[in-house]
């Protein structure tokens, strides 16, 4: 199978979650309406968690409003039977992306995809902010161990794609092929700074770092939303992910 054809703006993932701030005027709803705003022309996909927690399902149809694909960075994980019901409720309101936890099984990652076929549905491998103390605690194994062993799972139960750090992208290309997509967070732009990062910066890569490394899509956060100018920051790292196309 071919890789998935995609333009440099399509490879552009924007994590728009936003804490609670005490005295701050604006709701994180409407930081996120502002975002969307900021975005529209991008064509970039918004990714939201804690948020669409907070605010249910129908946040997906607000993303939907300004002509934007809608990420629902869930990353569940539950029994066959509820994951199925996940999908009922989801299948609603259409996301364009939606995650599940690799260690939920093959058989229950295959039920989920079942019940949402038209949504890419994303395999999260080791998230990005583990060291290899935290996984040995877990997994009993490495990283690079663990991220091999989801990702066999998650090609095995005919999921589209993976989420895993930049870092893992080239061992991911070589294992999985070109069947299923990689997406990458804990991407740093170059022109682009995140105040009090708590990433594990080890398994952080710039854009260039992870397409190079055979990343379909980056999934850029703070980087763009604690910008000053978030616009601008969008249209800085679509200029480094053209570049890498050029």
């Amino acid at each position: 199978m071919a890789r998935k054809i995609l333009t440099p703006n399509q490879r552009l993932i924007v994590a728009a979650d936003f804490p609670l701030v005490k005295d701050d005027p604006s709701s994180p709803i409407a930081k996120l309406k502002r975002l969307c705003q900021q975005i529209t022309l991008s064509q970039a996909a918004v990714k939201v968690n804690s948020l669409q927690r907070r605010e249910g399902q129908g946040l997906i149809d607000v993303i939907h409003s300004y002509g934007l694909s809608a990420f629902a960075d869930l990353k569940l994980i539950d029994i066959g039977g509820t994951m199925m019901i996940d999908g009922q409720y989801l299948r609603e309101v259409r996301p364009e992306f939606l995650t599940v936890m690799c260690h939920a099984g093959v058989k229950n990652m295959r039920r989920l995809k079942e019940m949402l076929p038209d949504t890419e549905i994303l395999g999260v491998t080791v998230l990005t902010d583990q060291t290899e103390e935290d996984v040995q605690r877990v997994n009993r194994c490495s990283i690079e161990e663990a991220v091999r062993t989801y990702a066999l799972m998650a090609k095995e139960a005919g999921i589209d794609g993976l989420i895993a750090s930049p870092s893992e992208a080239k061992m991911l290309r070589e294992l999985v092929g070109d069947d299923i997509t990689i997406n990458t967070p804990a991407i740093r732009p170059i022109r682009l700074e995140v105040a009090n990062d708590d990433q594990n910066l080890q398994r952080a890569k710039t854009p260039q770092g992870a397409f190079e490394a055979g990343a379909d899509r980056i999934i850029v956060g703070r980087p763009i939303t604690q910008a000053e100018n978030s616009q601008l920051a969008i249209a800085h790292t679509l200029e480094e992910i053209a570049e890498c196309f050029a």
